[in-house]
C-alpha cells in the first residue's frame, strides 16, 4: 500500500470518529475475524446484509457457527415469507453485519439498496452495526461514491443476483450516458437494485455504527 493511501485511510478514520462512527483498521482480511469476535458475544442475536466482503473475510461462516442466534436470510429452503420475517426480526438484533458501498474521506457512508432491508437496518434497529470494508471502498466525496456504485458496485451485484438490467449487460449504469446524470437516475427495469440512496453522516448514537477498514481490496 502506498503512503498516499495510508494517509487517506488515516484521514477517513479520523473523520468517521468525528461523525460518531467507530473506525477500526486491520491490514489483512485474516485479521477481520479476530476483531469481529471482540464486537459480539456468544448468544447474541445477529444478522447480516448481502455482502461479498463478509464472505471473503469469513464473517458469514462465523455467524453460522452456532455460537450465536443467527437470523439467516439465505438458508436452504427458506420461503419468501420467512425471508421477510428475518428482515423484520433483524431490527431487534444485537449486532448487524454488512459492508458499505462507499466510505468518503469526510467520514460519510454511502449505500444504495433495492429491497432496502440493508440500508434500513444500518439506519435504525439493531443495537450495533458492523460494516467491513476493503480500502477500495474509500472515495474522495459523495460524487465519487455515486460514480463508484454506478460503475463498480451495482453492475457485478446485478450479475451475481441474476437481475436483468442495463448495467448487468453493459457493465455500467445507463445514466452515465447522460450529459449530467443525477444520483438517482438509472434504468426502469423490474430487476433494478438501485432504489434507495442513503448517506449516513454524523450519528446521534455514538459508536453504534462501526467500520472495519481492511488494507486489501474486498467486495464490490
Amino acid at each position: 500500500m502506498t503512503s498516499v493511501m495510508e494517509a487517506i485511510i488515516k484521514k477517513t478514520m479520523e473523520n468517521l470518529q468525528k461523525n460518531n462512527i467507530k473506525p477500526f483498521y486491520v491490514e489483512t482480511k485474516e485479521e477481520v475475524l479476530p476483531l469481529v469476535r471482540t464486537l459480539i458475544k456468544k448468544g447474541d442475536t445477529v444478522s447480516n446484509g448481502g455482502s461479498e466482503t463478509l464472505k471473503q473475510t469469513g464473517v458469514i461462516d462465523e455467524l453460522k457457527s452456532g455460537k450465536y442466534n443467527y437470523l439467516d436470510r439465505s438458508r436452504e429452503g427458506i420461503t419468501r415469507e420467512e425471508v421477510e420475517r428475518v428482515y423484520r426480526d433483524t431490527y431487534s438484533a444485537d449486532v448487524y453485519f454488512a459492508s458499505s458501498n462507499a466510505v468518503t474521506e469526510s467520514g460519510y457512508l454511502y449505500n444504495v439498496d433495492g429491497n432496502s432491508n440493508r440500508v434500513s437496518a444500518i439506519l435504525y434497529g439493531p443495537k450495533s452495526v458492523v460494516l467491513v470494508c476493503g480500502y477500495n471502498k474509500i472515495v474522495k466525496d459523495i460524487d465519487e461514491a455515486v460514480k463508484r456504485v454506478k460503475t463498480l458496485a451495482a453492475p457485478p451485484n446485478t450479475v451475481r443476483l441474476g437481475c436483468e438490467t442495463y448495467c448487468a449487460e453493459k457493465g455500467s449504469c445507463m445514466s452515465l450516458n447522460q450529459e449530467n446524470p443525477e444520483m438517482c437516475d438509472g434504468c426502469h427495469s423490474k430487476g433494478r437494485i438501485c432504489c434507495n440512496f442513503v448517506v449516513s453522516a454524523q450519528q446521534r448514537h455514538v459508536d453504534r455504527i462501526k467500520v472495519i477498514i481492511v488494507g486489501e481490496e474486498l467486495g464490490y
